[in-house]
């Protein structure tokens, strides 16, 4: 795994745990497999921005992990999709799994940010 990858993971665990999530949910599990995912791919495709920002916020009902580049070139869903093989579609189908979904946001004039929302089950913290 490659370095980016695994700091990534890392923070986002402690993040998640500081949010009140157990490490051992399903949930947990998910959202550090949507992280790796998307940093990867961030890494790989992005050639003019080998690196990823990830964001994590949490409501009361919702869970939103970004991962943004400042790749130049915009993308779709579609597009993700297609260059990157399975990751994208397994992120998305993660978010669906907890009633979320995926989004690609263009972060100003370079870059863009895949968001990807988690609706929170009940009784998470």
């Amino acid at each position: 795994m490659p370095g980016s990858v695994r700091s990534a993971r890392e923070r986002t665990a402690r993040s998640l745990v500081l949010f009140g999530l157990e490490s051992s949910s399903s949930l947990f599990g998910a959202v550090l497999l949507v992280v790796s995912e998307l940093v990867a791919n961030a890494v790989r495709h992005a050639r003019q921005s080998p690196d990823a920002e990830v964001t994590l916020q949490m409501t009361e009902h919702l869970l939103v992990v970004g991962v943004g580049d400042l790749d130049p070139r915009p993308m779709t869903l579609a597009d993700a999709e297609r260059t990157s093989g399975q990751g994208v579609r397994t992120v998305a189908e993660l978010a669906r799994t907890y009633g979320g979904d995926v989004r690609v946001e263009p972060t100003g004039e370079r870059g863009k940010t895949i968001v990807v929302r988690f609706i929170l089950p009940e009784g998470t913290p």
